[in-house]
Formats: structure tokens, sequence, C-alpha cells
């Protein structure tokens, strides 16, 4: 692991400090595999009991929804904004023929344990993955140093949407692609914003932020990107989140009100592409 710059660091926000740090959510039995994402559930029956082999390939199709939408292809260096515990990172470099992958966290926790995780990885390819930390807002990286980013359920803890897409605009090479899989409030009503603290207490204690598509997607405007596309993965991925909840959460707990933020038009979950204009400048 390498710290970047060695500048000063953003303050972590104490929620996502606390979180990821002495509460270590990836070690609870809502995730698993060294992932920590609701899941992509598509082709999983959900009309049977769960496993956690099924848990866990939810999670890994998550990542691999998103991969595919980078166009893949051999000799491409890779970034991973909010890489959390690296087998995101491992999954891209195992499977999809990247030159590099580097994971990039905030955490220095879930750095480290990203590290030990993935030690049998990099023996195999020395080199091939490594972690960084560094702030979405302020990458530690030179201009186009990379081919392609993309970040899985992390940009709902980003502060700045707009620093960030500035900062990955600029890390792209012209041509480059990036993709961002997160949950979002579908539009930019500042009533349906408040509603996600009123349901979830991730939104009431502020680690997650009611970021909107319309904010995201100008934000990358703004910051010079083209090409902006945005897909709704919605129900592939709440249904099956809500299920897997039934294992270790009571009906009517606040979790399930993930499910129904989206029944009633809260939240989706998004895939938001978008790609740096070939010979363009940045915002």
């Amino acid at each position: 692991m390498t710290d970047g710059s060695g500048g000063t660091w953003p303050m972590i926000p104490a929620a996502v400090e606390r979180t990821y740090g002495a509460d270590d959510l990836g070690a609870t039995g809502l995730f698993g595999g060294g992932f920590i994402n609701f899941g992509y559930w598509q082709g999983i029956d959900l009309d049977r009991a769960l496993t956690e082999e099924d848990r866990i390939a939810s999670q890994r199709a998550l990542y691999r929804h998103v991969l595919d939408g980078l166009a893949p292809g051999e000799g491409l260096r890779v970034l991973e904004v909010g890489c959390g515990l690296g087998a995101g990172g491992a999954v891209a470099l195992a499977e999809y023929g990247f030159a590099r992958v580097t994971g990039m966290d905030i955490h220095p926790e879930q750095l480290r344990r990203a590290e030990r995780a993935d030690a049998e990885s990099s023996a195999r390819r020395p080199g091939g993955l490594r972690f960084v930390r560094g702030a979405a807002e302020d990458m530690p990286f030179g201009d186009g140093e990379f081919d392609c980013l993309y970040s899985v359920e992390a940009a709902q803890h980003f502060r700045d949407l707009g620093a960030f897409a500035r900062e990955a605009a600029r890390v792209l090479r012209p041509g480059g692609r990036m993709i961002v899989a997160t949950f979002l409030v579908p539009d930019a009503d500042p009533v349906r914003a408040r509603r996600p603290a009123e349901l979830l207490h991730t939104f009431a204690e502020e680690l997650d932020v009611p970021h909107t598509v319309p904010e995201l997607t100008d934000a990358l405007e703004r910051a010079g990107l083209g090409e902006i596309r945005v897909d709704s993965i919605g129900e592939s991925v709440w249904p099956g989140w809500d299920r897997w909840l039934d294992r270790t959460w009571a009906p009517g707990t606040w979790p399930h009100n993930f499910l129904l933020a989206y029944r009633e038009g809260t939240l989706d979950y998004f895939t938001v592409s978008a790609r740096r204009p070939e010979g363009g400048g940045t915002g």
C-alpha cells in the first residue's frame, strides 16, 4: 500500500470512519467474500432459501455487471475508487485481462485488510493489483494515468460529487471511460431528497448522502465528460437484498426500508457511465 502524494488528508466523515474502521462492516453477516455491496441478484432464485454462496455470487455479479461496461481489454490501466476490501479489484484483474488495477480508498484500515486478503493474488501477478490511499475528491495520481475508472457502491459516501467528477476526468486519458454504480435519489425533488433520512439510519447518521441522479450527471458534464448514460438496475438489486436481510433482520426493521424506498420512488440503484472526449480538455 502507498499513501499517494503525502499531502494533508481530507477528513474522513465520522460515520464513514466508524463503519469501516472499528465496526468493520465487511465482517458482518450481511456481506462476505471480501465484498461490501448489496449485490446483483439476476439469475439467483429468490423463492428458495438463500445461501452464503448466493450472497457472495451476487456481489461478484455486481462487479462483473460494471466491468462488462468498460469494454475490457489487455494492457489497460484501471482505477477503482472506493475499493474497500479489494475483492472487486481481484475480479477485475483475474477475469478481464487488465494490465494493472489500482484500488484506492480513503480508509487506511480498509486498505490494510485489502492487502492482507489479496496476498495470494498479488503473489500470482506481482504488481498487477496495488492499493493506494486517496480521496475521491483529491486523487493522488497524475493526469491521464488511467484508461478506465469504476466505482462500486461507494459514491453514496462522497461529500462532493463535483470534485469527484473533476478528478475522475483528470486522471482518465482522453477517450477513457468510467462507470459508477450506486444508489441515488432519481430526481431533484427536494422533498424526495429528504425522505431517505426518514426511512434509513445510514442517511440519518450521515453515512450515506442523498445524492440525486441530476446532481451526478450535471457534475460529470461540468467536468467535461461526455456520452453520459444512466441505467436503473434496481430490480436486480433491491428484491434480492431484501430477501437476504430476512436471515438476520425482522420484518419492519429499518434495513428493509431500502426496498420500500425503491418501491415508492425515493431511491433506486443505478449505473452511470461517461467518457472523456478524445483530444479534449476537462472542466
